[in-house]
């Protein structure tokens, strides 16, 4: 499917917004997840090197060290996901800092394979403390990701970026970021979600923070939240009833990791709890 182009895409979104229809996003790991998605009627997909690690059992924080080199995840993913995407948006998670990447020509491949526009991640917002320091002191900063979305911008892609604080909105925002995506942290839940997040409430102070920030340099920005404890339908219907001009929830785990596990779980035991008849049962039961 071609790059679905970026007026088209935010047409749509801001007629949902007139109406009250929330703009719902997610990851896709697999091809399967994708398909799953857009089924359900899905506005928007991003993959990226997370949903790689995710659907094979491991923690989407593996996505943020070095186990793969993200971008060429993407690319390879690529071929997997958008040739059975029929109508909706696919975005691609880009590794901003990648330091061996000559950015306007990735940026421009991945138009070229079919990418309606691009997210930052890996991203150093995940980052805090002394690492996120010795990041941001030796070139490989968060600064780089805001010039990888403004590049991204020049080509008319539709940008999506994550960001973590309020400076990080406003820096977002200026660099021309369509749809700013308030992240809350790892998503909580299942097999191998974080354990520790803030709070749903702390979660509605910190994106309407997010949210205002975004607001005071563009009044047009879309806002979307995402990860934390915000991990099920009912934890996103909590936070918009809440947030100040929020228009909606992009999910990664919480859109194809937690509903996986538990209708794989479901589905199984289901099977073993069917007994066998006749005369295999009669024969299994004489032998007990």
């Amino acid at each position: 499917m071609p790059a679905i182009p970026r007026k088209d895409i935010l047409k749509k979104f801001r007629g949902m917004i007139d109406k009250g229809m929330p703009i719902v996003g997610g990851g896709a790991g697999t091809g399967l997840s994708a398909k799953a998605e857009e089924a359900g009627g899905i506005d928007l997909i991003i993959i990226y090197n997370s949903g790689r690690y995710r659907m094979a059992g491991r923690g989407s924080a593996a996505g943020l060290l070095a186990y793969g080199n993200a971008n060429e995840i993407v690319k390879e993913m690529a071929y997997e996901v958008l040739p059975v995407v029929r109508h909706t948006p696919v975005l691609a998670g880009v590794n901003g800092t990648d330091p061996f990447v000559i950015m306007p020509l990735l940026l421009a491949e991945l138009k070229t394979m079919g990418f309606s526009g691009v997210q930052n991640f890996p991203t150093i917002g995940l980052f805090d403390g002394t690492m996120r320091q010795s990041f941001e002191e030796t070139g490989m900063g968060f600064g780089l990701e805001v010039d990888m979305i403004a590049e991204a911008r020049k080509l008319d892609l539709l940008t999506t970026p994550y960001v973590f604080n309020p400076d990080e909105a406003r820096a977002m925002t200026k660099a021309g970021a369509d749809i700013v995506v308030a992240h809350m942290g790892v998503t909580t839940g299942g097999s191998i979600g974080a354990t520790s997040a803030k709070s749903l409430d702390d979660c509605v102070v910190a994106i309407d923070a997010i949210a205002e920030a975004a607001r005071s340099v563009r009044k047009d920005v879309i806002l979307l939240c995402h990860g934390g404890p915000i991990s099920m339908p009912d934890d996103a219907r909590y936070i918009l009833d809440r947030c100040k001009g929020l228009h909606g929830f992009y999910g990664a785990s919480s859109m194809e990791r937690l509903p996986a596990e538990a209708a794989i779980a479901r589905q199984t035991a289901d099977f073993k709890a069917v007994t066998l008849g006749g005369d295999k049962a009669t024969t299994k039961k004489k032998k007990g």
